[in-house]
C-alpha cells in the first residue's frame, strides 16, 4: 500500500507557546509589584491629606461633641430599626454593633460634661 502524505517532520516536543515556570513566576511578581506596592513603599510615600471632607478647624469642642453624640443616637436608632428584620448571628452582630455605638455614646456624654458640668 502506498502513503499518499509524508511522514511529519520531526520537532522539538516543547511548545515554543508553553510558558517558561520561572519565566512566567517573574512576571508574576514584576506584576504583583507594579500593582501591589510592598508595606515599606507605602510607608515611605508622603500622606496627602484630603480635604474633600473636612471640619471646620474654628469649630469648638463642645460643638463637635453635640455633633458626634446626635450621630451616634441617630446609628443606634437605624441600627435597631434593622434588627426589627434580621434573626440569628446577623442579629446578634448588629446588636453588638449596637452596644458599642451606646457606649461611644455615653463616653461623648461624659466628655461633654467634663467640658460643661451639668448645674
Amino acid at each position: 500500500m502506498k502513503k499518499h502524505s509524508p511522514n511529519p517532520p520531526d520537532t522539538d516536543p516543547t511548545s515554543p507557546y508553553e510558558p517558561d515556570s520561572n519565566r512566567l513566576n517573574e512576571a508574576a511578581e514584576r506584576a504583583l509589584d507594579f500593582h501591589f506596592p510592598s508595606t515599606a513603599d507605602i510607608k515611605a510615600t508622603p500622606r496627602t491629606v484630603s480635604t474633600l471632607f473636612t471640619v471646620d478647624p474654628e469649630a469648638k469642642t463642645e460643638t463637635l461633641m453635640v455633633y458626634l453624640v446626635e450621630t451616634l443616637a441617630s446609628v443606634d436608632v437605624m441600627v435597631h430599626q434593622l434588627v426589627d428584620h434580621l434573626e440569628g448571628s446577623d442579629r446578634n452582630a448588629l446588636l453588638g454593633i449596637s452596644n458599642s455605638v451606646m457606649l461611644a455614646e455615653i463616653t461623648a456624654n461624659r466628655v461633654l460634661d467634663q467640658i460643661d458640668p451639668p448645674e
